[in-house]
């Protein structure tokens, strides 16, 4: 992939995400990506997107993603526009990009398209304040300067999103508020809390416990309260975790995940003395 300068002047919809990525998030990388081999893209109309819209996510190739983030940079309707569907592409094609400058910026636009449903009309929509705090999260994860600056806006969009539609991607509101609340400097430098963050993360499993991440996230802010007999219960959520995983269908989301796991595996070893072993995963094609 090659950055795609013109594009900046050509879209008519990055005449409007433009100008809100720098202003919303001046540091973010807000240059788009241009997508390579698309030309044998389906063709695309506003109708037959919207109707297909719910099928594209983890499941959908990283070609058939890239075409409709594709079309939905020249599109110009309105409700596509106010809709979550352009944030929540770029966040599935950047959790499955490896290169972390391109990753980056499939982030940083998948922040814009959020920004730019908002001023459309879409601040009442949770799918909107989610995929934004999604997508911001991972454009600032490598910057620590960057994050620190943006603590209360992934806060205010997460708790936004909570309130509106908490049970939207299996609990991903609690996962991501209560996670932010676990890893974030606690008063004053920062909003962390680690008891909010904890009650958060079990409401999460225990609501959507068929959902890998809720395992995971929640058995990283069980070692971080460290309360008594915490070791044994975070290496159980671990396992359960990776389980659910290996044994799912998470399409490309699987790869990352494990990635996510394998990261926090020694962190669980160290505190158990124990060897945590990974769970079988199939390759993901």
């Amino acid at each position: 992939m090659q950055e795609n300068k013109t594009l900046i002047y050509r879209n008519p919809l990055t005449a409007v995400l433009l100008p809100l990525m720098l202003t919303a998030c001046v540091a973010l990388n807000h240059d788009l990506v241009q997508f390579d081999q698309l030309s044998g893209c389906p063709k695309q109309s506003v109708s037959k997107l919207v109707a297909l819209q719910n099928q594209l996510g983890p499941m959908s190739n990283t070609h058939t993603l890239a075409c409709a983030v594709e079309f939905l940079r020249d599109a110009n309707n309105a409700a596509l526009r106010r809709s979550a569907l352009g944030s929540r592409l770029c966040l599935n094609l950047a959790e499955r990009e490896l290169n972390q400058d391109r990753r980056e910026k499939l982030a940083g636009e998948g922040v814009a398209f959020a920004e730019a449903a908002i001023a459309a009309g879409g601040k009442g929509d949770g799918a909107v304040h989610y995929y934004l705090s999604a997508n911001l999260g991972l454009a600032v994860r490598e910057h620590p300067t960057l994050a620190m600056n943006n603590l209360k806006r992934l806060e205010g969009e997460m708790k936004t999103a909570l309130a509106l539609s908490p049970n939207l991607d299996d609990g991903g509101p609690m996962r991501l508020l209560g996670t932010l609340y676990i890893k974030a400097p606690a008063w004053p430098s920062g909003i962390g809390d680690r008891d909010k963050g904890l009650d958060l993360l079990e409401q999460a499993v225990k609501k959507f416990p068929g959902h890998p991440l809720n395992h995971l996230f929640y058995a990283q802010a069980i070692l971080a309260v460290d309360d008594e007999g915490a070791v044994k219960q975070a290496r159980a959520e671990f396992a359960l975790g990776e389980r659910l995983l290996a044994q799912g269908s998470w399409g490309y989301s699987k790869s990352s995940w494990q990635k996510e796991f394998d990261d926090f595996r020694d962190d669980v070893e160290d505190a158990s003395g124990l060897p945590a072993q990974p769970a079988v995963v199939q390759s993901q094609k």
